[in-house]
């Protein structure tokens, strides 16, 4: 249940509140545009009429799956003889209605599901019932405008966070270019010339430079520099059988590492499987 709301119709104060989406709209202060010292009467003898005893009763049908109809209809039979007598409290608790409800406290009095509130309004009066309505929807306008702004703020900070985080991916995943004293230096095997090309590292550096990690340096990898990898050695096998020396071959390796991350990062496919 969120908390009580406020509208102000023709001077008339108007509590109501929002339980689980439903909007309930209170009775009690309808009444006051009528009586304001006797506004309990006022709902009672408004649920004396057999018109609002049916309207109370199909209401639960539809929506009420916990509603008593045998009691219902027994007040049905009753409703409009002069010796008939109904209060919320008596509604309520007789057949298990959720259309009505009694509250305490300092926002108390009759509650009602503004289908049913509506109709106690053109009971009352069927000018007032239009401005309570010309009320109410102000109000729900003015929420439905504060969630979308609080949603298009979500949205804005969403994508300055995404850019953010992009940034970041770009800045420790995309490859650095390769230094000449890199690309001149000789390589024991050519798993390491693919560790430099695309990590900038070989493997004994990657364990030099993190004693307390399991494994090795391909099996801290993320999937996209795992992806890149494979087709680096496909390619790889194609510069060697083409006879191109190693630090040829580091260099266009690199390159190849440097655009590929960058599309991936990028990929749509990609940020699904993350």
């Amino acid at each position: 249940m969120t908390k009580n709301k406020k509208i102000n119709v023709n001077g008339v104060e108007i509590v109501l509140y929002e339980d689980n989406y439903q909007d309930y709209i209170s009775l009690t202060d309808i009444a006051r545009h009528k009586d304001t010292e006797s506004t309990d009467d006022i709902v009672k003898n408004w649920m004396r009429n057999r018109n609002t005893i049916e309207l109370l009763g199909f209401w639960e049908t539809i929506y009420n799956p916990g509603f008593k109809p045998v009691e219902f209809d027994g007040f049905r039979k009753q409703a409009g003889l002069n010796s008939f007598v109904m209060t919320p409290k008596r509604w309520i608790e007789s057949t298990n209605a959720i259309g009505i409800v009694s509250k305490a406290g300092r926002y108390g009095g009759t509650f009602a599901h503004k289908d049913i509130a509506l109709e106690f309004a053109s009971w009352i009066s069927i000018e007032f019932k239009l401005y309570i309505i010309k009320e109410f929807q102000r109000l729900k306008d003015d929420e439905n405008n504060r969630l979308q702004l609080d949603w298009n703020l979500q949205r804005t900070i969403s994508k300055i966070n995404y850019q953010i985080q992009t940034d970041a991916i770009k800045e420790n995943l995309v490859p650095k270019t390769i230094t000449p004293q890199q690309a001149g230096h000789l390589y024991a095997s050519e798993a390491d010339l693919l560790n430099v090309a695309l990590f900038g590292i070989t493997a004994k550096q990657w364990r030099d430079d993190n004693p307390g990690q399991t494994g090795n340096l391909r099996d801290h990898a993320t999937l996209e520099q795992l992806v890149v990898l494979s087709n680096m050695e496909s390619i790889n096998a194609l510069l060697i059988k083409q006879g191109l020396p190693k630090s040829e071959r580091l260099l266009q390796l690199n390159n190849v590492a440097i655009a590929q991350m960058k599309s991936l990062i990028q990929n749509k496919t990609m940020k699904k499987l993350r």
